[in-house]
């Protein structure tokens, strides 16, 4: 049988600003708990990546923290001060010498920031909503934010985003998925305000617009060539309040308005179907690509664990194909492709190949100690 023709994966890529990826393969986000107590990159977290940059044409980073007070998880590197520039720029490097564009992701936990990573332990959101957490119980109570913390965090936005610059990335990503502070103040369920950052749709909208316009005017203020400005959303919440398709489909028409360079789908898996707001029985990945348009690229992520999968997400119409997890279970993903050996891709995780893979040992506690989340090899 002849093998698919795995070609339009490896087809290069341009932005409309100029920034160009040598294929469709994008490194997801993902939290490897692995920086020290500093919020300092840590040389096994270097290592982790320059193993997996060699074949993507771009590498997101784990989420960073803006402001400490927005630290969501143990080990997780930052971006809040000037002292950890040359910590950000041994990460850029490291990508970058391999290869592949280095966008860094960032954000503020909000109410999903543990009160014990915080320095006076109380998180803080849109409103004092509990989140829900992944076993379905509920976190601890934030504090609503004041006005003048509000326009603080996004200051800080915009200074974290000159500090990505100036250590050399390629781009930033604004974090506003995963139930994570921007999605707090989009979402009608943890967003219960009465001002101008809560209340109808519009001034939900307030808050991820202005961090839009802050990283965007920093961008202009501060880098001299292309930087790519990408935005990632999580298209629906399950709560019974919660952000719908429609409300998604506004979100994409202001972000779209205001002007950025990609937009970013969070989902568990790629193909999933609407739950509310829409009437159209279509994937909700292709949806939203049909609201983002030709001008703005998507990038899709969700089950991509094999060659077949990752070629088969192109016909969604996403411009870029992310992939999370299959790079932890195979580093080589891309390269196999490339080199005719996509049968050869490992889909499930070998418990004794930690060293091989480069895999920092927080993380790869985590991995072999949450069920179901890495698929492994009896």
């Amino acid at each position: 049988m002849l093998s698919p023709d795995y070609s339009p994966l490896l087809e290069p890529f341009q932005f409309n600003n100029g920034v160009s990826l040598k294929n469709r393969f994008v490194m997801a986000p993902m939290t490897n708990f692995s920086s020290n107590e500093e919020g300092e990159v840590t040389e096994s977290e270097l290592n982790y990546y320059i193993r997996r940059s060699k074949g993507v044409g771009m590498v997101v980073t784990a989420c960073v923290y803006v402001s400490r007070g927005g630290k969501g998880f143990p080990g997780q590197f930052g971006s809040d001060d000037d002292k950890l520039i040359p910590s950000l720029k041994q990460l850029a490097d490291a990508i970058k010498n391999e290869g592949a564009k280095a966008v860094i992701q960032i954000y503020h936990g909000g109410s999903q920031s543990g009160p014990e990573l915080l320095l006076d332990g109380q998180p803080v959101s849109a409103s004092n909503v509990p989140p829900t957490l992944m076993n379905g119980s509920f976190g601890p109570t934030p504090r609503p934010l004041t006005h003048e913390e509000i326009e603080g965090i996004i200051a800080d936005f915009a200074a974290t985003t000159r500090r990505a610059i100036e250590a050399g990335f390629d781009g930033v990503e604004i974090h506003g998925a995963n139930g994570y502070l921007l999605q707090q103040f989009f979402s009608p369920h943890s967003n219960t305000r009465d001002d101008q950052w809560g209340g109808d749709l519009q001034r939900r909208l307030a808050f991820p617009i202005r961090v839009l316009r802050a990283v965007k005017e920093a961008v202009k203020q501060h880098a001299t060539s292309p930087f790519l400005v990408g935005y990632r959303f999580s298209p629906e919440e399950p709560e019974e309040n919660g952000i719908t398709m429609a409300e998604t489909f506004a979100l994409i028409d202001a972000l779209k308005e205001e002007g950025l360079d990609y937009l970013h789908v969070s989902l568990q898996e790629l193909w999933s179907l609407p739950r509310r707001g829409t009437e159209d029985p279509r994937p909700r990945i292709e949806q939203i690509v049909e609201r983002a348009g030709s001008a703005l690229p998507v990038i899709g992520v969700g089950s991509l664990n094999t060659a077949d999968e990752a070629l088969k997400s192109l016909d969604s119409g996403i411009s870029l194909a992310a992939l999370g997890r299959p790079l932890l279970i195979e580093p080589d993903f891309v390269q196999k492709i490339a080199e005719g050996r996509a049968q050869e891709i490992e889909t499930k995780l070998d418990l004794s190949a930690q060293k091989e893979l480069v895999i920092p040992d927080p993380l790869w506690t985590i991995m072999k100690n949450t069920p179901g989340w890495i698929p492994v090899k009896d």
